[in-house]
């Protein structure tokens, strides 16, 4: 996985027509932490999968200072399920879209009027970045909380929520070559030429002739943009609508693309695509 960033906000005061204006800028974009190591050997595939592939990378954090209002529009900005309060190093909370909603917006309070400090949860409930993913859920339940922040080091780099374990994670747009191995009734199986429109890290999207009914298995067999390392993963078809948009292809043509849930990958090639995923985004961000 590529760096995630740390995006670091500040309220800027300053004197316009006699009255005080307060703007929100970012005071920083920096990388947060560095790419894990990509083991390589074949004992990768029976590793776990860690809290990291499957976090949101990136955290969002601002003074107590800065109004619940400004805090939504930053959060529906960065498209963030919640930002980091902090004052000091010994003052640190956590506002969610559920704070802003009981918290404010049903006691009847001006969200524009209100400091983010006064509304913050705490404590912060945290899990390192090396945790296996299935802690993450003991951890939440436990503590009652939708979302945990992800640590390195007791330094935080980035955010995983209920959401992220039960559903697919947000995939990338892309146009990969692919060929996709079905094996429907014959054990060795069928290949046919396929397209990959949407790729994560634990799953695609995969349009091709190949006639793949929900519950087979697949092997899907692709080369990164931009990568010499071929990937090669077993895949299980999802359910019409599961996990990703259905494609636009009429219903007649052979194959109109399905949703796959990768069964069988190993970490190496786990990080090579969240590495791929998270630069794809990244970089379309900042074009847009």
């Amino acid at each position: 996985m590529s760096s995630g960033r740390h995006l670091v906000y500040f309220l800027m005061r300053r004197r316009v027509g006699g009255e005080n204006d307060k703007t929100l800028r970012r005071a920083r974009t920096g990388a947060m932490f560095p790419a894990p190591d990509h083991p390589g050997n074949p004992g990768d595939r029976n590793r776990p999968l860690r809290v990291v592939h499957a976090m949101m990378p990136g955290v969002i954090q601002i003074p107590g200072d800065v109004s619940v209002g400004d805090a939504a529009r930053l959060m529906h900005k960065e498209q963030a399920p919640c930002v980091l309060i902090k004052d000091s190093e010994s003052s640190i909370g956590i506002i969610t879209h559920t704070d802003i909603v009981y918290k404010v917006v049903a006691q009847g309070l001006n969200p524009d009027e209100v400091q983010t400090r006064r509304v913050m949860s705490r404590p912060v409930r945290s899990v390192e970045f090396d945790q296996p993913v299935e802690a993450v859920t003991s951890v939440m339940a436990s503590a009652e909380v939708p979302l945990l922040v992800v640590t390195r080091d007791q330094q935080p780099i980035g955010i995983i929520t209920a959401r992220d374990l039960v559903s697919s994670p947000k995939r990338s747009e892309s146009g990969i070559r692919a060929s996709v191995r079905v094996y429907n009734k014959k054990p060795e199986g069928v290949t046919h030429p396929a397209v990959i429109t949407q790729l994560s890290h634990l799953g695609a999207f995969v349009e091709s002739e190949a006639v793949m009914a929900s519950g087979s298995r697949i092997t899907l067999e692709f080369l990164l943009p931009g990568s010499t390392q071929p990937i090669a993963v077993e895949a299980t078809v999802l359910k019409r609508g599961d996990g990703a948009k259905r494609s636009q292809a009429p219903p007649s043509s052979p194959e109109a693309g399905v949703g796959v849930r990768f069964t069988d990958v190993a970490v190496s090639d786990q990080c090579q695509i969240s590495d791929w995923v998270v630069r794809t985004r990244s970089n379309r961000s900042e074009g847009s």
